[in-house]
């Protein structure tokens, strides 16, 4: 009769010890859940969307190395050769994090998973444009309208949470060396993120002329401008090129970056602080400010960049572009259009859409 029970008692513990387990299993899922798909009323800057087979890709190990990069529709093609250059040079296991648009969701789908792109691993967030409200200009009369995914660097800690660190590339690069090496750039103690000086001896050459001096920070602020003259910042600064950005998103989150960043977008809405000679994207004020001395050096072979600027690109030999390790065709002339220079290396990684709907421009094959 004793033993019955010491049994009972027994299958007692054992059933509360599993109703436990289950308990804590269940709220473990539940706060899951509600970060995949938080509350309705908070703008996040994304929603996120996995790869299908990201846990069949393993052909890779060792740590992972974050790259984010946005996809806007028009110049998906971009995209595609940025990160064929990446995967096809490198053997570290590099992890994607693709920015893009509700729209564009399904075609970039379709092009990663039908090409030999097909075993990358990446995730795909959707940006929602609504967080830029009272941020950026929508004034139709400008003559180019802001777009939104230009400023998702901005929240680069909301994409990739669990890391520390991570590589931030605009489309329009190629990629010529081991990704992995970039990602080892040393970053100072107290550095949220490091960018390439627009003073390097690499890049300098190319610098435009007659569209502001857009080497230092007075091409880029009014510095007539109170907010602007209390930052005690001088205007002949060397400024730094964001389409390259090595962040430290520790330090990021703990330095609020991302806060402050918005806080300068808000005030430029209310008292115009950007240069009126300003020839770059308006993402780069802000990061000017909130980076003034407190960023860590890119190596300049890690971004040679002006290469869509009109003859900018021509001064560099091919022997110099060979030996690069990151080339930026920033500017308004794009490796995928007609005008171009060096646009023969961009078509080495470009893959063909197998959509049909993106075609790079060519001369000898006129307009597609």
């Amino acid at each position: 009769m004793t033993l019955r029970r010491v049994n009972v008692v027994i299958l007692v513990l054992l059933a509360v010890a599993f109703l436990i387990i289950v308990q804590r299993n269940l709220l473990n899922l539940s706060d899951f859940l509600h970060k995949e798909n938080p509350d309705a009323g908070v703008i996040l800057p994304f929603e996120a969307e996995f790869s299908p087979d990201i846990r069949l890709q393993t052909l890779r190990k060792g740590e992972e190395i974050p790259v984010l990069i946005t996809a806007a529709e028009e110049r998906l093609g971009a995209v595609i050769a940025a990160m064929n250059s990446i995967y096809q040079n490198s053997k570290a296991n590099v992890v994607f994090t693709i920015v893009t648009l509700n729209d564009t969701v399904d075609h970039l789908k379709v092009w990663l998973s039908n090409t030999k792109l097909k075993n990358v691993k990446y995730k795909i967030v959707i940006f929602k444009p609504e967080l830029l409200n009272g941020k950026i200009s929508k004034d139709p009369q400008m003559l180019e309208v802001p777009k939104p995914l230009t400023f998702a660097r901005f929240y680069l800690p909301a994409y990739v949470p669990e890391a520390e660190k991570a590589i931030y590339l605009d489309d329009d690069i190629i990629v010529q060396g081991d990704i992995q090496e970039l990602y080892e750039t040393n970053l100072k103690p107290g550095h949220a993120a490091a960018f390439s000086d627009d003073c390097d001896s690499a890049s300098a050459k190319g610098i435009v002329r007659g569209a502001g001096n857009q080497n230092n920070y007075i091409g880029f602020l009014d510095f007539k401008k109170v907010a602007i003259k209390k930052l005690g910042m001088r205007a002949n600064t060397c400024s730094f090129n964001p389409g390259v950005i090595i962040a430290n998103l520790t330090e990021w989150k703990n330095q609020n970056i991302t806060r402050r960043l918005e806080h300068w977008m808000e005030l430029n809405m209310q008292e115009d602080l950007y240069s009126k000679t300003l020839a770059e994207s308006i993402t780069t004020p802000p990061l000017l400010i909130v980076f003034y001395k407190r960023h860590s050096t890119i190596d300049p072979m890690w971004h040679v960049r002006h290469l869509g600027n009109t003859g900018a690109g021509n001064r560099y030999s091919p022997q110099f572009v060979k030996a690069a390790k990151l080339l930026h065709w920033n500017g308004h002339y794009k490796p995928w259009g007609r005008a171009s220079s060096f646009s023969d290396v961009w078509d080495k990684w470009f893959i063909p859409d197998p959509t049909g709907k993106f075609h790079p421009v060519r001369r000898q094959t006129g307009d597609n």
